[in-house]
């Protein structure tokens, strides 16, 4: 039998990437506070990408977008998305999705779609990276670390998650160390979905935004959580390269190869478990120390 909070949170993942169509180009979607303060960038992007799928042929597939974070979003209002449809060729079609909020834009997207054809191919190996079975969870590492987390964050860390996720290579958020800049994270959706792949690339856009800008962190002994940091993320790029499906496990490797003004560079790779490279990720990230 399933857990009935299990379905509950998962269908309420799947019904925020739904969105509600209030125009022809026009879609509303409902926010959803994890407890970051502001609206969290995944959920923007993730919803942006539906309201473009929305406006195109179902023979098309997103294979890329682009996405810009203009202001923070907030998390108990609404967000409203304005699909411009620039361009529907034979082979590729191209979408330009705003996000709005208040009347004011919060996010800007560019997406492409193609219509599968064959061609070459070839991919880079997965690393060598153990799990997922054994890795402490990011639940129970918010249960362990319960003494050192105010209250309201807590609750909201420690809830039931859509998409569980599990750090190899995890860094204590409250006494960080200096490592090198990798990040290593399985994740995958916490019960089986539709087998629609342009939900599963939604859900994809949404979890990819979870740690990528804290990698670029890793090397300076910094975490999201530092007090004297500002952070957030400032774009935010998806290439799509491969089906997957997102119940299965999937493999977030993450590196940083520069940070400097302020500003870090994260990449990723996303795997299937047998090692089939589905999706590439790129993010800056603003890296602003307080104290300066």
């Amino acid at each position: 039998m399933k857990d009935e909070n299990t379905e509950n949170v998962l269908e309420k993942l799947l019904s925020l990437l739904k969105l509600e169509r209030i125009e022809t180009n026009i879609f509303r979607g409902q926010s959803q506070d994890l407890g970051f303060g502001n609206l969290f960038g995944g959920q923007v992007m993730g919803q942006a990408l539906s309201a473009a799928t929305r406006t195109v042929d179902l023979d098309f597939h997103a294979h890329s977008l682009h996405g810009y974070f203009l202001l923070a979003g907030d998390a108990k209002k609404p967000v409203v998305y304005t699909v411009d449809r620039i361009r529907d060729g034979r082979s590729f079609i191209t979408r330009r999705v705003v996000a709005l909020q208040d009347g004011r834009a919060i996010f800007t997207m560019a997406a492409s779609f193609h219509k599968t054809e064959p061609g070459f191919d070839h991919q880079d190996p997965m690393p060598k990276i153990e799990g997922p079975d054994g890795i402490e969870s990011e639940v129970d590492m918010a249960k362990r670390l319960a003494h050192r987390i105010p209250p309201e964050i807590y609750e909201k860390l420690v809830c039931k998650k859509p998409i569980e996720i599990r750090v190899v290579n995890p860094i204590n958020p409250f006494a960080p160390k200096t490592l090198p800049p990798e990040k290593y994270v399985w994740f995958r959706a916490i019960d089986k979905i539709t087998d629609d792949m342009a939900t599963h690339r939604c859900m994809l856009a949404y979890a990819s935004d979870f740690h990528l800008v804290g990698t670029a962190l890793y090397p300076h002994g910094k975490t999201f959580w530092s007090r004297d940091m500002q952070v957030a993320s400032l774009d935010h790029c998806i290439w799509f390269h491969r089906e997957f499906k997102m119940n299965d496990w999937l493999l977030y490797a993450m590196k940083s190869p520069s940070a400097a003004s302020a500003r870090g560079l994260s990449l990723g790779s996303i795997f299937t478990r047998d090692g089939v490279l589905v999706a590439s990720v790129a993010q800056e990230g603003l890296l602003r120390p307080l104290s300066q």
